[in-house]
Formats: structure tokens, sequence, C-alpha cells
């Protein structure tokens, strides 16, 4: 079992339960599952590009990525139908969990000039949206051999039924937010 998913279960869930005031145990908000995506948009000039993301995303995950392709044609921007333009990686289980810890421990710290996470980011169902500027904050890209610096989206998803319930549940896995305010 991983660290982080022991002291969910063995400390958080009871700590939630109590500041949240409620009843059930099975009440208490989970994660469900976070989403990695990387977009490549130089990919339609280069289809090379989208391999090279493809082994960076699975190195950052720990999980096989799998392309992502254009669903429509788009003569503006030279894309065709079926095109291949990012990468993707959904993570669940002891996976997930090992891939958060590395986040709040290992990558946020290493974000140049970071002041927090915006509270914000909540959709109101209890899922957390954040995008990273520069995919080498994670300690398994090696500096050296990157060709370009991608940005890429995490979406975490939880069983909390609104944005307090997913702060919360955020906060006591040391996410680092910028203001105490949900909206």
């Amino acid at each position: 079992m991983t660290r982080l998913l022991e002291e969910y279960n063995n400390k958080i869930k009871n700590d939630l339960k109590s500041r949240l005031g409620l009843k059930n145990i099975f009440e208490v908000p989970k994660l469900k599952k976070i989403i990695l995506n990387m977009g490549v948009g130089d990919a339609k000039d280069d289809s090379k590009l989208v391999d090279k993301a493809l082994e960076d995303l699975t190195l950052i995950s720990g999980q096989k990525a799998v392309k992502t392709k254009s669903k429509k044609a788009i003569s503006g921007f030279k894309i065709r139908a079926g095109m291949p333009l990012g990468v993707k990686v959904t993570l669940r289980n002891k996976i997930m969990y090992e891939f958060l810890d590395r986040l709040v421990n290992i990558a946020i710290p290493r974000i140049r000039d970071f002041t927090g996470l915006n509270s914000k980011s909540l959709d109101g169902n209890g899922n957390f949206s954040m995008g990273v500027k520069e995919h080498v904050i994670f300690p398994e890209i090696n500096f050296d051999k990157v060709e370009k610096i991608r940005g890429m989206d995490i979406t975490i998803c939880t069983s909390a039924k609104n944005n307090f319930e997913a702060i919360e549940l955020l906060k006591s896995f040391n996410m680092p937010f910028k203001d105490n305010k949900v909206n």
C-alpha cells in the first residue's frame, strides 16, 4: 500500500468525517481518478513530437499513456480528422496515490514563482483542475534530453458533493492552496 493511501485510510478519513460533520464513514469524500493530458499543437507538422510527448507522460505517470486524435478536420489550422494531436493517461488506485504524493511533495515545490493553487479551479462537483506550464518539474524527466518544454493539464476527480468537501480533502493531502475561500 502506498504511503498516501495508508495515511488516508488510517488518519485523514476519520479526521474528514469529524470536520465535515458526516454521520457515516462511507460519506467521506475520496479520490476517484487523476487525468493527465498533454496537448501537442506542433504535431500537425511533425508526428514524432507526439511520440516524444507520449514517452514523457508515460515516465511522469508510471503508466502507459495513449495518443489522442482530432475528431474533426479544421482547414484553418491544417488539421485532418484522425490526426494525433496529444496524449493522455488516467490514473486510478495505487498509481493515482503515488502520483499525487509526487505531485504535492516533489513537483509543485519545483514550480518557479509558485504562490499557491487557485481554489476557484473547482467545477462545483468536487473536481479540481490545474495546469502546469513546464513538464520538467517532475524528477523523472531528464532535462538534458528534453527537446521542447511542454505544458500539461492535471484533473483530480473526487467523490465530493461540493467544492468545500473537495477543498478539505485536497488540503488534507497537503495541496498548497493560495487562499482559504471557497466559491
